[in-house]
Parts: structure tokens; sequence; C-alpha cells
């Protein structure tokens, strides 16, 4: 486990925990604030995505317990409380973040990445770098630049575009696609390749040549607008 999510939502927690397992981490989920101090003393997470409020208690009251643990993890807040004075007070309190609900699940995506890094998460080992056309992806870094510049990208989309552009020039099926970046052997009942697919489109936009094609029936090819057949 690297995130602990505690929050008393229980929709809002189901939702973020399919989020994050679906970006590739490995993560836990808890309704009491009770339960957050003995589960981060046993499993020592990287980041805990703690709710400020728990029925009529106060979350804060405990982050000074964790940071005081060995390893303490980053520590992000959520809160309905949108007031700054709130905002300043949680961070007075030792968390790392605050993130004010409702949020949009990119931002609250890129605060996560955010704070790994700030925790020094090892990042894989690197293989190199890849290039098709103007798309550069620095394995090493996990990161992608279109023209020297950097794209955003989430892990998900990280790991699709990989494995496309070490594909580049042949067709792959969704059930390939699904093995490789999802790590599923069976068919999840949605569109979930389609709407990543679609997310990476929008981002290689504008001034690129590369693009990701759709062979109906059978599956996404990424190549240059060169490579392209006539």
């Amino acid at each position: 486990m690297n995130i602990l999510l505690a929050d008393d939502e229980e929709p809002l927690l189901h939702f973020l925990s399919r989020g994050l397992r679906a970006e590739g981490h490995e993560c836990a989920t808890l309704t009491e604030l009770h339960e957050v101090v003995p589960c981060v003393r046993k499993h020592s997470p990287q980041i805990v995505v703690l709710d400020r409020l728990f029925g009529s208690q106060d979350s804060l009251m405990i982050i000074n317990v964790i940071k005081a643990l060995p390893n303490p993890p980053m520590i992000l807040v959520l809160t309905a409380l949108d007031d700054v004075s709130e905002r300043v007070r949680g961070l007075q309190e030792g968390a790392d973040d605050y993130l004010c609900k409702p949020f949009d699940f990119d931002e609250f995506l890129a605060r996560i990445a955010a704070l790994r890094r700030r925790a020094g998460a090892p990042l894989p080992e690197g293989r190199g770098r890849l290039e098709v056309g103007t798309l550069e992806l620095a394995l090493e870094e996990r990161v992608a630049r279109l023209r020297n510049v950097e794209i955003s990208l989430t892990k998900i989309e990280f790991e699709l575009l990989l494995y496309l552009t070490e594909n580049r020039g042949k067709v792959l099926s969704r059930e390939r696609i699904l093995n490789r970046v999802w790590k599923t052997h069976s068919d999840p009942q949605t569109n979930i390749v389609d709407v990543y697919i679609s997310r990476l489109r929008r981002k290689l936009a504008g001034d690129s040549d590369i693009v990701i094609q759709t062979l109906r029936g059978n599956g996404y090819r990424l190549a240059t607008r060169e490579g392209l057949d006539p």
C-alpha cells in the first residue's frame, strides 16, 4: 500500500480508490477516524489522504501524531471548509497539502504526484529514451515531451503512450492494451481504452506530427503523419 484514503463519505471514497487503482496505485480505505493512526503505524503508507471532518470529529487532531511516527507519510487534507483561515490552520497543523471539495480528479492526481515527488518516492528503473517524430519519452523520468515541451500525463496515460510508442506502426487490439496497461485479462465492460485514447489525442493535439489511429474492429496504432498510409 502506498496511499491510505480516509473519508466518511463512502461514495467519494469508492470513487477515489477506483481512480487511484486505475492509475496503478496501491491503496487502502478507511471510514473511521480512530482507525487511521493504527493503520499508518502498521502499513507505513507514503501518502495519507485525510478528510477534514468525520462527523463532529476534526481530523487535524491526529496529524501531529502521524507526523511524529517513524517515516511519516505526506498528508493531503480534503475538506468542504474552503475558508482561507481553515486552509492555513490545516497547513500549520502539519498537513502537506490541502484540497477543497468539490475538486477535479485530474487535480487530485496532480496533487498526489507532487506529494510523491516531495516524499522522494522512487521512480521505476529507466530504460533510456524513445523518440517518434517530435515525441520523446524519457523513461527514467517518466516524462513525455512534444517539441521539447513537457506534456502532463497521469500514470496510466504515460503507460498507454509508452506501449503505443514501443509498438509504433503496429496495430494493438483493445485486449492487448488492457492486458499490458491495465494488467487485466478480462473485459471490464466499459469503454475505458477509448476514453484514455481520447485523452491522449487531446494532449497530443496542436503542433504535433503524432497520430493515434483507430482501425475499427482491430484496435489502435501510433504513427507520424508522414508514415500514414495514403
